[in-house]
């Protein structure tokens, strides 16, 4: 499984929609400013997320994102699988490491420690995740740099919809 910064910015801004959640759409102005994350990079991503129905856009006064479904019934693979074009469970394709069709000699050591990781990320959910206390304590801390909660308002973006 392929564990890219890519990855990893959009399991933390799924992580800010849903510790946000009950306060209605988040923006990605917000998550931006938030979370350190390039406010282009996060529109990307959000591009995917969305097509791949995880996200669900909401416009007008008090618009933004917001998940698609409940936090319990997202899981982190889910996000990663969202955002990267493909799932290697190896390096070994074009590197080098496997060579005429014929697999290097560690290739079923780190194919195994892949699926292991695809299965623990597949097992975690976003709110499982984000009952952890260390992720509560890093939620208070950021509270304090985002701007007030907006009142959520807004009609749902279509699947297409920019």
């Amino acid at each position: 499984m392929k564990l890219s910064t890519k990855s990893r910015y959009a399991v933390t801004a799924m992580l800010d929609l849903a510790i946000h959640d009950e306060t209605g759409p988040v923006t990605l102005a917000d998550i931006s400013q938030s979370q350190g994350i390039s406010l282009s990079y996060l529109e990307q991503l959000f591009a995917k997320l969305r097509r791949d129905g995880l996200v669900e856009g909401v416009r007008g006064p008090g618009g933004g994102y917001r998940l698609s479904r409940p936090a319990n019934q997202i899981s982190v693979a889910r996000i990663i699988q969202a955002v990267d074009d493909s799932v290697q469970m190896t390096r070994c394709e074009g590197r080098g490491d496997c060579q005429h069709g014929e697999r290097c000699l560690t290739h079923e050591l780190w194919e195994d420690l892949s699926r292991q990781l695809y299965a623990f990320l597949d097992g975690m959910t976003l709110d499982q995740f984000a009952d952890r206390p260390e992720v509560q304590t890093a939620a208070r801390n950021e509270v304090r740099h985002r701007r007030p909660a907006r009142p959520a308002q807004g009609l749902p973006l279509g699947r297409n919809a920019a």
